[in-house]
């Protein structure tokens, strides 16, 4: 076996490894208690995301040309 195959073989092993673990947990979870008032606030990131994923194309884009200058 090649010497550039191992880590690759090894990372998935021990991927495969925690699988198996996990499966092994026979211990029933209980269920969580209800929150007690009203949740927490949160904040939506539905149009964050475009937002910010659009920035970073804006920004990659500049540095793709300023370094081809």
């Amino acid at each position: 076996m090649k010497t550039q195959y191992k880590p690759i073989l090894v990372s998935v092993l021990l991927v495969l490894l925690s699988f198996v673990c996990t499966a092994q947990n026979n211990q029933s979870i209980p269920a969580p208690e209800p929150m007690a008032g009203t949740p927490p606030p949160g904040l939506p990131i539905d149009a964050g995301v475009y937002v910010v994923a659009g920035l970073a194309l804006a920004y990659g884009a500049y540095k793709k040309r300023k370094a081809l200058k």
